[in-house]
């Protein structure tokens, strides 16, 4: 007879963990209101003018998912979480927030992976390292970024380097409302999307299922990599939580 035997929950693998967030997304990019999905980062308070100047770089480049942030003060709060003294957090847009508004306009999406994307000239040739959802209960972006393979800088000084990015695939059925929520974009708090692929054809080399195209986004932790690229100490928790856009700042007012 086996005592003491304990019953423990499974292990939630990050595509079951995008779907759970993506349902509560409720954010309008029209209105600019609604809950997003954030990933929490720490780093070293004197380290907090540079990872400003980092996050408006990367905004102005294009390779962020949005211009919001919150900088948190050391002892304050996120739900479950208290940051540490010596340090400051950084709430970021998660691009798990783009799998929300395709939900919220009906779009059944699949998520396939993140990874890494070959940037030459300010083009997205092919991701070059991918990690599949289906089979990771840790963020891919996460340990890439722990990997030591981007080249976030280099990308935002000379066009041509190695970007965080994730995919996921949508029926060809719905390719006209894809569209829609894509142009809704345009003028938003929202951005990042490289590219968007033909129904059947791989995506940036990604194969996606029979009559589905796949969509590229820009990871949510692309200006944390930078940091990191920079020799500043960095933690990184993607996909932390859910919060009201109202309580997030656009990177141009700091």
């Amino acid at each position: 007879m086996i005592e003491n035997c304990t019953m423990t929950s499974p292990p939630k693998f990050i595509n079951h963990r995008i779907e759970e967030f993506a349902m509560q997304v409720t954010y309008s990019p029209e209105e600019r209101t609604g809950t997003l999905v954030y990933n929490l980062s720490l780093i070293r308070s004197e380290d907090l003018e540079f990872a400003i100047k980092i996050f408006k770089d990367c905004y102005r480049a294009g390779i962020s998912v949005s211009g919001l942030v919150r900088f948190l003060q050391p002892g304050l709060v996120v739900e479950d979480y208290q940051v540490p003294e010596g340090c400051i957090g950084i709430v970021s847009v998660c691009s798990s927030t783009l799998d929300g508004l395709l939900l919220r306009r009906g779009i059944p999406m699949n998520p396939i992976g993140g990874g890494i994307v070959e940037i030459d000239h300010r083009v997205p040739k092919r991701f070059i390292h991918m990690i599949m959802y289906e089979h990771t209960t840790i963020d891919p972006l996460q340990v890439l970024i722990s990997q030591e393979l981007t080249s976030v800088n280099a990308v935002m000084k000379r066009g041509s380097g190695k970007l965080l990015a994730n995919i996921r695939e949508c029926h060809m059925e719905a390719e006209s409302l894809v569209g829609e929520v894509l142009d809704s974009l345009t003028g938003s708090d929202l951005s990042g999307i490289l590219e968007v692929g033909m129904p059947n054809s791989p995506t940036l080399g990604v194969t996606v299922d029979p009559q589905y195209l796949g969509i590229v986004a820009v990871g949510g932790t692309n200006p944390m990599a930078a940091i990191r690229e920079e020799g500043r100490w960095e933690v990184i928790r993607a996909m932390k939580g859910l919060m009201d856009a109202g309580e997030m700042t656009h990177i141009k007012e700091y």
